[in-house]
């Protein structure tokens, strides 16, 4: 109740209690009336005006009756006997998480499901939604103000391990990790709205495979890894080997050409001129000895 109107009534029924010959202040009972009767004026006007905080909107309930229509931002006048219950429709996030402390929840929180093939993986996830405004009297009067627990933590667990199901544990890991959040984004999307709920992003987080099969990918990884590196090496051996192959029947052919081309009237020809070139030089003195073809002797 209202400070101002128990006050206001527990002056009003003091001065009645008062108003008898044998009261030393009977003289003031009637003061104590009027200030009763303010009290009570204040009181009533104070539950009157009723300011909703921005980003919320206000329920009605009179009586225990949740009246439809919601109170928007800022001041609203209603009936002084009603309670008003403020409703947040601003963006919230709900985490469940492995990581202590990460998650809404203390501890490992994170969502645990059965692959397809009998592996369990464990999920980490933010899910992003707000309330419909038109819908919180709905929630309220049928959820009360624990619709997070009630709603948002069990559907979106659930949704989850129905669909987890549905996939290898590592494909859920690599390949079909965004086609398994958008599947999760319209099963939960669906039943949010069915209960006056939006959901504006679903965010898996992580997923964390069992220790086995993470130990056989690695190994799988690693052996690929090898495989491309002997490939490499393979390769580069093939390459060398084709260079020195194309080396060595150029230096053949370079070879069986001038074979094929170097004659004795040639080499004769290319004598004579080293000699009148040599004959030329200042610095050497030629001198052929004898012989047919003779013999050519350079001095300094």
């Amino acid at each position: 109740m209202n400070m101002l109107l128990f006050l206001g009534l527990a002056v009003l029924i003091v001065s009645f209690v008062v108003n008898t010959p044998a009261s030393p202040v009977q003289k003031y009972s009637g003061i104590m009336r009027i200030a009763g009767i303010v009290l009570l004026a204040l009181g009533a006007l104070s539950k009157a005006v009723v300011q909703i905080n921005p980003g919320q909107v206000g329920v009605q309930a009179l009586f225990g009756n949740v009246k439809d229509g919601t109170l928007p931002s800022g001041l609203n006048v209603v009936n002084p006997l009603v309670e008003v219950m403020e409703f947040d429709i601003k963006t919230q996030n709900y985490t469940m998480s492995g990581v202590t402390d990460e998650g809404n929840k203390g501890g490992d929180d994170a969502i645990r499901a059965l692959s397809r093939d009998g592996l369990e993986v464990t999920i980490d996830l933010t899910v992003l939604y707000r309330i419909i405004p038109a819908k919180a009297p709905e929630i309220y009067r049928e959820l009360g103000i624990s619709y997070r627990d009630l709603i948002v933590r069990p559907i979106a667990r659930t949704r989850i391990r129905d669909l987890a199901a549905n996939y290898e544990a590592v494909s859920l890991y690599s390949s079909k990790r965004e086609e398994f959040q958008n599947k999760i984004f319209e099963a939960i999307s669906s039943d949010f709205e069915n209960r006056g709920l939006v959901l504006e992003q679903l965010l898996v987080r992580n997923i964390t495979l069992p220790q086995s099969v993470k130990e056989a990918i690695e190994s799988k990884i690693n052996a690929e890894q090898e495989a491309q590196k002997m490939e490499f090496v393979l390769q580069k051996e093939q390459q060398e080997a084709e260079r020195k192959r194309v080396e060595a029947q150029g230096i053949a052919d370079y070879q069986r050409i001038i074979t094929s081309t170097l004659t004795d009237k040639l080499l004769k020809y290319e004598a004579i001129q080293v000699q009148r070139d040599l004959a030329k030089s200042e610095n050497a003195k030629m001198v052929i000895l004898g012989g047919k073809e003779g013999n050519l002797l350079l001095q300094p």
